[in-house]
């Protein structure tokens, strides 16, 4: 293995605070590494310091000569006055400011520059590369890219970074939280890039299901301490629960002996001579052994949720639309007590929109939304809280409440119900802008929950949490009483959370699945090959098949023909039962457990059609040939 990249003694620490110390690894040429900590570990300052964006306080970290490295960070930094194409080509490469050049000149009418920069491009043998570049940026979705970045959304602007990064052909890439802002199909689309291209990778993402796909080798910060495990998510989890039962049998048996030992020296005071300073010696190691009691505290969500009605929230016909883009059209929907519905969709589809206006925060073109007297919303917002840094986390969580009731009916002042999510008495008087990216996220989940909701909304809860945090959330979602809708990236998350969709497929159409995100996924990749079936038969010209004159022709039996007629008139009716089931499940005022029922014979459908269409063409070809 050629080593990329080199951590030695690596020590780095914030007053008092300190996030590691003397740690080293070593990344070698296509190993794809993980870091996986929870938040305020230093995960994000770490990557900073090996991509030179800050410095430790001791320690070297040291790359191979010549290496291209890529750094996307979890906030980019980009030129503001400059436009989309001018960010991603920013690098002083020669190649790169080809392809700016003759970007630019494509917009323009002077044929002089166009032709001079044809002739740099050629010379630099760079169209593979704006090749690639335009298939990049049309997979993340940045088709203007004439547009200034000062006018572009946060996730538009992180979509730029990572483009930017990918662009330029890096030989290492450093990312931090690379899929935040991505739709699903562009993090499908960017773990098989990754893959691919055989990057050599260190990151940190919280998105499980990209662990595991896209990981050679695993990073784990715990209790101060780096571990590191040789294959991909799922064998960390083994491998760790393995280690901690290790860990914890050691230190159990250290307690046992500890026991013996001091025994021993409570009644032998002599013994502190020369003859037993060895035993003497052990008694203190087996003391510290003893002593390395795992503290493997959790984030705690039992909050109470507020009483929730039997009429929860009525759609009725809303639709919405921006100028020329419609975001919803007619759309209506009746929510029942305890739905768990996942949203997805492109970005752009209306997502967020749709969230707004059942919170009454937007309102919508024409139709009601129609919420029940007892509702109580959580929205947990994709750009968080609105609050200032000079506040100390404290006086954030006493200005929603200064008592708050748990599932089991007790109280909490906020400062305890802060200690729940791990904010020690000592975080919560500091400031906040002390605070980590994830600590920020994990302060207002605290501050959304205190205010006991029965209706929860969460736009992207997954961005910045770290995975310990959100086994506890995903545990508390899976048992609340009220209603909870899920737009999130983390396919790992919608899978463990919510038992039905709401799919936004643009142009203001909204659609009905029962079931996970990843059985939609497979429905609808079945369901494209069955379609590309479909119109390869109808398409793909049958071929001419010379026979000998001695052949004899083959014709249908009376049983065939009368086979023949059957199956066309069953694909017929079958094709009408398949119309009219599409337009009731898309409509939005199924019932639940009917629309599970109809998703299912839609499925049988699918098939029947498929099979039926088959032996209809085997019989079309003996009767025609």
């Amino acid at each position: 293995m050629i080593p990329y990249l080199q951590v030695e003694d690596l020590t780095k620490s914030f007053g008092d605070l300190v996030l590691f110390e003397g740690i080293k690894f070593t990344v070698g040429q296509d190993q794809r590494v993980g870091i996986i900590a929870r938040n305020g570990a230093g995960k994000t300052t770490l990557l900073r310091i090996c991509a030179g964006q800050d410095t430790a306080d001791s320690g070297n970290i040291i790359f191979r000569n010549d290496l291209h490295i890529g750094y996307l960070e979890q906030e980019p930094t980009l030129i503001e006055t400059a436009s989309v194409l001018e960010n991603i080509f920013s690098s002083n490469d020669r190649v790169a400011n080809a392809i700016r050049t003759y970007e630019k000149a494509l917009l323009g009418n002077d044929k002089v520059v166009l032709q001079h920069s044809m002739e740099e491009m050629d010379r630099l043998n760079a169209w593979d590369h704006e090749v690639k570049a335009r298939q990049i940026l049309s997979k993340l979705k940045l088709e203007d890219i004439n547009k200034p970045v000062s006018q572009l959304s946060g996730g538009q602007r992180k979509r730029v970074a990572l483009a930017s990064t990918l662009i330029n052909k890096p030989d290492i890439l450093i990312l931090d939280e690379p899929t935040n802002h991505l739709d699903l199909d562009m993090v499908e689309w960017l773990e098989d890039y990754l893959l691919k291209n055989r990057f050599t990778i260190l990151m940190v993402t919280h998105d499980r299901f990209f662990l595991d796909r896209v990981c050679t080798d695993i990073i784990e910060f715990d209790q101060k301490q780096l571990y590191w495990y040789k294959g991909n998510y799922k064998y960390f989890l083994e491998k760790r629960q393995e280690r901690i039962s290790y860990q914890n049998a050691e230190v159990e048996k250290a307690t046992n002996l500890l026991r013996k030992e001091s025994d021993w020296m409570s009644r032998m005071p002599q013994a502190r001579g020369t003859k037993a300073k060895y035993r003497i010696d052990a008694f203190y190691q087996l003391q510290d052994k003893a002593s390395q009691r795992r503290n493997d505290s959790e984030v705690e969500i039992n909050v109470k949720s507020s009483r929730l009605g039997n009429k929860v929230l009525e759609i009725k016909s809303i639709s919405k639309r921006f100028d020329e883009t419609i975001i919803l059209k007619d759309f209506s929907y009746t929510f029942n007590r305890s739905e768990k519905l996942g949203i997805i969709g492109r970005n752009g589809t209306g997502k967020s929109t749709f969230l707004n206006i059942i919170t009454g925060s937007l309102p919508p073109d024409s139709g009601t939304v129609d919420p029940g007297e007892t509702v109580v919303f959580g929205y947990y917002r994709q750009d968080g809280m609105k609050i200032s840094d000079d506040q100390k986390v404290i006086d954030v969580a006493r200005e929603i409440a200064e008592v708050v009731t748990l599932g089991d009916g007790k109280t909490l002042t906020a400062s305890q119900f802060l200690n729940l999510f791990l904010f020690s008495p000592e975080t919560q008087y500091s400031f906040v802008q002390k605070l980590s990216g994830g600590e920020k996220r994990r302060l207002y989940l605290l501050t959304i929950l205190m205010r006991n909701p029965n209706f929860l909304i969460l736009d992207e809860p997954t961005n910045d949490l770290d995975i310990l945090t959100l086994n506890v959330l995903e545990e508390y979602l899976q048992n609340f009483s009220g209603v909870v809708i899920v737009v999130s990236h983390d396919r790992h998350f919608m899978d463990k959370v919510v038992n039905g969709l709401l799919v936004f497929d643009g142009d203001g159409e909204v659609s009905g699945f029962p079931g996970s995100y990843s059985d939609y996924r497979e429905w609808a990749k079945e369901n494209e090959e069955n379609q590309a079936k479909e119109v390869k038969l109808k398409t793909q010209p049958k071929p001419e098949r010379v026979k000998p004159e001695q052949e004899k022709v083959r014709k249908l039996t009376f049983n065939e023909k009368r086979e023949l007629d059957t199956i066309t008139k069953e694909i017929e009716e079958l094709e009408k039962e398949k119309s009219s089931l599409e337009l009731e499940i898309s409509s939005g005022t199924l019932p639940h457990d009917d629309l599970l029922k109809k998703s299912s014979r839609y499925n049988e459908l699918l098939k029947l059609i498929d099979k039926k269409s088959e032996r209809w063409f085997e019989l079309t070809e003996i009767m025609e040939g």
